[in-house]
């Protein structure tokens, strides 16, 4: 299936960006965590990484070429698969963009050539000579940035801010966290592209705004807020300037056309993926002292695995988490208090409620034997440095049953079915919102260890609001997991677009018939919810026959 990648938006003021190299070519094969391209940005030249498995079908904008933010930038998806319908819909667009910048540049050297003219004549008087220069800079004040809300996920629209971490007149360094934004899909940290001071606050706490609209200014120095939110948003980027008995010089306006973005430190950055990066800054590794085994020496996540990072105890962060009381909005009386409904519990509500009410759903009901899990555990558990769960054990059996089962692990078209043939578990964990689903890529193919990191890993930073957008998308078939809690039996409703979810119970002794003697046997109840449209009752029910099989005797999904 082919994944459309669009030129990302890398930066908050980002409008256009250039690809400075591509790292892949078309043909290859390309992995999930990948660097596709370095991608140039109006602030910083940066790494841009796959989210996709495949093969790199086209590649749309070349080398050095501008394209404007959520333009087509390359496909990936299967060998030899027909993509020509979303070249054809993109090339009109790509050409239209190239014309634009071609003429505004004419237009803006033309500019520059009157401008020194004038500056030739010594005795001339400039007055009111107009400048053209960029939207977030001040003659008076210094340079002045306006920071809108980012794009922080594909399909956000708007966001809330949850804490400022700076206040008003507080100095901010590049690369500091200036606030923690909510999103439809979880809490991101975002930080400063600029140094200078926070000259203002749009957007207080607990508000939520649509992206792109202003959300705080930095400024140089200190400035007159008012007039500064009375420049931003004007369509002229013109700023006029007082006359003056002194000569102005122009050079330090004059605007280089075609340059390409250099570092004069580019020979000392540091090259490593975004993903390594992120655990960098986590995990406080200084990524100076790390040697990279990656493509020309950049640093991955694998390089990071045996350092001793400074971590924090799952249940210390939980604890945190869960001793933060609700924000409440406004007490009515002594009975009732209203709490308003984030971003995260506003996307559950619209997103469960359409897959309710649009998919058909059907729930098959079974009960398993778990004395073979139970003494398999016992028996996996005792490896020093290994520990697994139940739920470990069934998102291991249930991806490799779905192999064995594509039409589960699909979903549905009104004109379709799509069979994935990658299985990529999600696991619902609850937090202090709602719920959110982290994704476990390519389950069938990792370790029953592997796999514990991972959720434990998930479950910590789900409910501290920090999962990575990547991270929580692109599932294929889901399971919720309530047996921790005491629940025996329980059904769910599908998370879209998969076309089915599997409800776990908790594991009860109770009396059983064992060749026709009653004996006291563990038992686990699972209930599977199905999208009839995809899924037949018999497919559902084979699946499950399937994943008993591996269940009732685990040793069977480590061969």
């Amino acid at each position: 299936m082919a994944e459309i990648i669009k030129m990302p938006r890398l930066s908050d003021t980002m409008e256009e960006g250039v690809v400075a190299t591509w790292l892949k070519k078309v043909g290859d094969k390309v992995q999930e965590g990948e660097i596709l391209a370095e991608i140039e940005t109006d602030k910083a030249t940066m790494e841009f990484e796959s989210f996709y498995d495949g093969t790199l079908l086209h590649i749309a904008i070349e080398e050095g070429v501008p394209a404007t933010v959520d333009s087509l930038l390359c496909i990936i998806g299967d060998k030899g698969e027909d993509i020509s319908k979303f070249i054809n819909n993109s090339s009109s667009e790509i050409v239209e963009k190239n014309e634009n910048n071609s003429s505004n540049q004419l237009d803006l050297v033309d500019q520059i050539n009157e401008q020194e003219k004038i500056d030739d004549n010594e005795n001339s008087k400039i007055e009111n000579v107009e400048i053209p220069i960029a939207d977030n800079i001040s003659q008076s004040d210094g340079s002045i940035d306006y920071i809108t809300m980012p794009r922080l996920s594909d399909t956000m629209e708007e966001g809330t801010i949850s804490s400022w971490l700076k206040k008003v007149g507080d100095k901010v360094q590049e690369g500091e966290i200036l606030a923690e934004i909510e999103t439809d899909k979880a809490t991101m940290e975002f930080e400063s592209f600029y140094d200078g001071i926070l000259s203002h606050i749009a957007v207080n706490e607990g508000e939520t705004v649509k992206v792109d609209e202003l959300i705080a200014i930095i400024s140089e120095n200190e400035i007159d807020v008012s007039k500064a939110l009375e420049s931003y948003g004007k369509e002229s980027s013109y700023v006029p300037i007082e006359e003056s008995d002194d000569k102005i010089e122009l050079d330090e306006y004059k605007v280089e056309i075609n340059a390409t973005n250099t570092n004069s430190d580019s020979n000392e950055r540091i090259k490593a993926s975004p993903l390594a990066k992120k655990i960098a800054q986590e995990k406080n590794i200084d990524l100076s002292k790390v040697t990279g085994t990656g493509e020309n020496g950049r640093i991955i996540k694998s390089d990071l695995n045996d350092l001793n990072p400074v971590e924090e105890t799952i249940e210390k962060q939980i604890q945190i988490k869960e001793n933060q009381s609700l924000k409440v909005d406004d007490v009515i009386n002594e009975e009732t208090t209203i709490v308003q409904n984030s971003s995260i519990r506003k996307a559950i509500a619209k997103n469960l409620s359409k897959s309710k009410f649009t998919a058909p759903h059907y729930y098959l009901s079974v009960e398993f034997n778990m004395d073979n899990a139970v003494a398999f555990r016992e028996q996996y558990n005792s490896i020093p440095d290994t520990k697994i769960s139940f739920n470990d054990i069934v998102v291991k059996a249930c991806a490799v049953a779905l192999k064995n089962h594509p039409q589960v692990n699909s979903q549905w078209n009104d004109e379709k079915i799509i069979l994935n043939n990658n299985v990529h578990i999600g696991v619902a964990v609850g937090i202090e919102d709602g719920l959110v689903v982290p994704v476990i890529k390519n389950a069938d193919k990792e370790s029953l260890h592997s796999i514990n990191s991972k959720v434990r890993d998930y479950a910590v930073r789900a409910k501290s609001k920090k999962l990575r957008p990547d991270e929580i998308e692109g599932s294929t078939f889901t399971i919720s997991n309530l047996g921790m809690f005491g629940i025996t039996e329980f059904t769910s409703i599908i998370n879209q677009p998969n076309s089915a979810i599997l409800s776990v119970g908790a594991i009860v002794k109770k009396p059983v018939v064992v060749n026709e003697k009653i004996v006291v046997s563990n038992t686990m109840k699972l209930t599977l919810a199905c999208d009839h449209r995809s899924v037949d009752g018999v497919t559902g029910s084979l699946f499950l026959q399937t994943l008993k099989g591996y269940i009732e005797n685990p040793v069977t999904i480590l061969v």
